[in-house]
């Protein structure tokens, strides 16, 4: 067998050449991001008619400092608007490029020290305008607000007496909003002036995160939302908005309406939508790889036509306002994002671009769903990859740990995972009990077991692993971020002796700190999530079950080799959470690897901290799992 070529860490993590396009309301143009002066910045370019691209593509954001990671079209084709904050502070601002003075720079159309645009989205039925969730009135609490894109004028529409979890506004401007009970449900109420009248009330259990999807149907008179329906299986519903009454909009007949990922993950909603009336045109299901449902004749005919394209699943998509031109990238295991132009009134198609076009599909591993069982019978979906050209015997194995916890693992393109997979290494991937989209039951059996039988089926999927002669249970790692930062220093003080090495990317290391610190506005909803899952640390009968989950209080069980990561500006797991965990182990003379970065939030955004952190990671794995110190990139 032969081994694929040795990629470097900029092979597979650095900036790609161009990625995230979408096509303009007219169909004349698209826009991309690409680097520009080592930072992703938003490009344009125009397409001919005959789908061809017409003229060189021109930087339209220019920022130095931080990477654009997203943008959108306006109703207007003049104007694109993007969302940046400072450092990873989260705060972000909503800015306005015009695409016809050149030479002008994006305008901060919320120049407000200290606030933070929540959310946004271009109503339809109102061009021109941006509907925000903002705190700029009051640091803690979101308003409801309407941005006029041209002249900046903000209008709040309804302002937060401190409950409310989301806001939607009805085309007859009248507010709408989803607030908490004092039993945790969740509330859709009439806003009426700051005087709620109640229309639906939804258990909180069931919606840790709030509700995904949650948007005003195209009749305006209902909402889309997720919902459970009594079963087990996340739906899509409707509830009317003046009887209450709910409805069923569509369901798979196995899978789940892919929200609640998609939700946490801030990639779009599982809707697929009509830019031209917001008419619902199909939705998205997620199981082993992702299925679409089309909901209209003339969208399922461009289904079929975009899925011939490709061997992987849609991922972005856009569409001109008559749903004509559209523009599609695709979510592979090998293949990350390559994107397509598809002409539906010709039927002809292009590839517009791959975003990585010096990797080769071939030398690249693939992502194959496995399912583990879990000492108490509990199926765990989840992903192995093996690396490409070895003996997939007793293989030095890294375990890869999600966030969330209410996230999950998908098929598709992950640079951590090839890296890894490149380096000779079995990389799996467990969608351990509380990640989403495998029903309610998969979910809420992570109620009370952070740290129990959370970790428990980490161990039993090392186990599997083992027991198949996949790996070598002498070389075997964790590594996670976020909750998987948590999962991965949970590992290293309960069971230290399953795991060769650890790598902690911006993990929380005390329960209690990290519920305290969540920043003011969000904390309301803790109630159905963290205090539902863990405990409250304002109840003093939870506060010693919290510390005895917490990593924080068994440092001195850790003797695994471990690499910490964290960003300074971290406002979801602050740096504290870091600091006083690689304190504690250097104040016993344990060697701890700390990387800090002082420009970097919740995760590391800029390409050379992307760069230098997955470099450090490769050299430290190689160290502790193969002797090696051969990292050469």
């Amino acid at each position: 067998m032969t081994s694929p070529a040795r990629l470097s860490v900029e092979d597979l993590v650095g900036p790609p050449e161009r990625a995230g396009a979408s096509i303009s309301p007219d169909g004349d143009r698209i826009a991309f991001l690409a680097p520009w002066k080592n930072r992703l910045n938003v490009w344009v370019q125009d397409l001919g008619r005959d789908g061809g691209a017409d003229g060189e593509p021109r930087c339209v954001t220019a920022d130095e400092v931080r990477s654009v990671t997203s943008f959108e079209w306006t109703h207007d084709p003049r104007w694109l608007i993007y969302a940046q904050d400072s450092g990873g502070d989260e705060n972000h601002h909503l800015f306005r490029v015009d695409l016809t003075d050149p030479e002008a720079p994006a305008v901060d159309l919320t120049p407000y020290p200290g606030a933070r645009v929540l959310s946004h989205e271009q109503p339809h039925g109102r061009p021109g305008t941006v509907l925000l969730q903002i705190n700029h009135r009051e640091v803690t609490e979101m308003d409801l607000a309407e941005l006029d894109i041209a002249t900046g004028e903000l209008t709040v529409l309804a302002e937060n007496p401190g409950q409310v979890m989301d806001w939607l506004l009805t085309p007859d401007q009248e507010p709408h909003a989803l607030t908490l009970n004092d039993g945790g449900d969740i509330v859709l109420s009439r806003w009426n002036a700051g005087d709620p009248v109640e229309i639906a009330v939804f258990p909180g259990s069931d919606h840790p995160l709030g509700m995904f999807p949650f948007e005003l149907a195209a009749d305006g008179g209902g909402v889309w939302l997720g919902s459970w329906a009594g079963g087990d299986r996340l739906l899509l519903a409707r509830v009317d908005l003046t009887t209450g009454a709910e409805t069923l909009v569509d369901e798979h007949p196995e899978l789940e309406l892919d929200g609640m990922r998609r939700g946490v993950e801030q990639i779009g909603s599982p809707l697929i939508r009509s830019p031209r009336d917001g008419a619902l045109l199909g939705v998205r299901y997620l199981g082993e790889k992702q299925v679409i449902r089309p909901l209209t004749p003339r969208f399922a005919a461009v289904l079929e036509a975009l899925e011939a394209l490709s061997d992987g699943t849609i991922g972005r998509l856009s569409c001109d306002q008559d749903e004509q031109r559209w523009v599609v990238g695709f979510d592979h295991d090998r293949e990350p994002s390559a994107t397509w132009l598809y002409d539906h009134a010709t039927g002809e198609s292009r590839l517009l671009f791959r975003p990585y076009p010096h990797l080769d599909p071939a030398a690249l591993a693939p992502m194959t769903p496995v399912t583990i069982p879990a000492r108490d019978g509990l199926a765990l979906p989840s992903f192995l990859t093996l690396p490409v050209g070895v003996e997939p015997s007793r293989l030095p194995l890294v375990l890869l740990v999600h966030g969330g916890p209410w996230y999950r693992d998908s098929w598709g393109f992950n640079e951590a995972v090839q890296l890894l997979a490149n380096r000779g290494y079995a990389v799996l991937q467990v969608n351990f009990r509380g990640s989403v989209g495998y029903g309610k039951a998969h979910m809420q059996a992570a109620i009370g077991e952070f740290a129990g039988a959370m970790h428990d089926d980490l161990i039993d999927a090392v186990d599997w692993a083992v027991a198949q002669g996949y790996a070598d249970p002498d070389r075997v790692a964790i590594f996670g971020g976020s909750y998987g930062g948590y999962a991965t220093l949970v590992a290293v003080t309960l069971t230290p002796d399953v795991f060769a090495a650890a790598i902690d990317y911006v993990g929380i290391s005390d329960l209690e700190n990290f519920m305290r610190t969540v920043p003011v506005f969000a904390r309301k909803q803790l109630t159905n999530n963290f205090h539902h899952y863990i405990g409250d640390p304002d109840v003093p009968e939870h506060v010693a079950d919290i510390r005895a989950r917490s990593p924080i209080h068994h440092v001195d069980e850790i003797r695994t080799p471990l690499m910490v990561a964290q960003g300074a500006n971290d406002v979801r797991v602050v740096r504290a959470e870091s600091d006083n965990l690689v304190a504690a182990l250097r104040d016993r003379g344990v060697d701890v690897e700390y990387l800090v970065k002082d420009d970097e939030g919740h995760g590391f955004l800029n390409p050379e901290n992307q760069i230098d952190f997955y470099r450090r990671a490769d050299h430290f794995l190689a160290r502790h799992l193969t002797g090696s110190s051969d990292v050469a990139c």
